[in-house]
């Protein structure tokens, strides 16, 4: 595997870094997914434009091509279905100290890891979740290479059994421990608002563009405990997970307990979306 960091690609059994780094010592840095279909992208200006917020919000000013760094590590990892993932932090300083450092010079990191997409949607099963209190900090909206509050959430369902933790906050859902959450009651797809509550995902977005198209009506508002429980569906996105159904919920079967119909749909426009995208429609 070929990997970037700091202005050269290397193989990745080279790459070091300092453990004054302060990622390494506070989490202080953010990061960047993105899925690559047969060497294609998605959305790559979204996710740049999201990685910016997120080193905006953390007041780290990088200059660096973004789009030629991704390029070619895809080209430099053989191009196919690819996991691109981008990390910056505030990197190495004498000392360690909270302030933020009066000289910065960035660790810049990056990789890319073979993955699975999605093809035959008859093979999809359905996940168990739980719903769990949302402890995290109030700023979810920072792509934040701190996650140590997600892993533990993720771990709480494993231990239950599960294979995700769908997020609660003063009774209204916010997320899963790492995707968006969509609802389904009568046909209108919920999800919750872009805010700091949340991380407001590139898939989420398509997810909500392509129900659209397809004539469901959606609403982006923070669904209640007891709309979740009355779901007709429930679904779940992220980067290289795309939309997962959930049918069990705290041990019990959403709806019927099966895939729905409107998981169904959105996934074929999703899937026609990602032929499109290869095609370079």
């Amino acid at each position: 595997m070929s990997v970037y960091l700091n202005g050269a690609f290397m193989p990745v059994e080279e790459a070091q870094v300092s453990v004054l780094d302060r990622g390494f010592l506070f989490g202080d840095g953010v990061y960047e997914v993105i899925p690559v279909y047969a060497g294609k992208p998605l959305r790559l200006e979204q996710h740049l434009q999201r990685l910016q917020q997120s080193l905006d919000a953390i007041k780290l000013t990088v200059q660096e091509d973004w789009v030629a760094i991704v390029t070619d590590l895809i080209e430099l990892n053989g191009g196919g279905n690819l996991s691109v993932y981008l990390q910056i932090t505030r990197g190495a300083e004498a000392k360690r100290d909270h302030a933020l450092p009066e000289s910065v010079f960035p660790t810049i990191f990056a990789m890319a890891n073979p993955f699975t997409p999605v093809q035959d949607l008859d093979a999809v099963k359905g996940i168990k979740a739980i719903t769990v209190e949302d402890n995290r900090w109030l700023q979810c909206f920072i792509k934040s290479i701190c996650l140590q509050p997600n892993v533990l959430l993720k771990q709480q369902a494993s231990e239950a059994g599960a294979q995700d933790a769908i997020l609660m906050r003063d009774g209204l859902v916010t997320e899963a421990a790492a995707a968006n959450v969509f609802i389904v009651k009568d046909r209108i797809v919920y999800t919750a608002p872009k805010n700091h509550l949340i991380l407001g995902g590139i898939t989420r977005d398509l997810v909500l563009e392509l129900v659209r198209e397809a004539g469901f009506e959606v609403r982006e508002e923070s669904a209640s405990r007891e709309l979740l429980e009355a779901a007709d569906e429930v679904w779940i996105s992220s980067s290289t997970r795309e939309i997962v159904p959930v049918t069990e919920l705290d041990g019990k079967p959403v709806a019927n307990g099966e895939i729905g119909p409107i998981w169904y749909t959105a996934m074929q426009h999703y899937q026609t979306y990602k032929q499109q995208l290869i095609a370079g429609e």
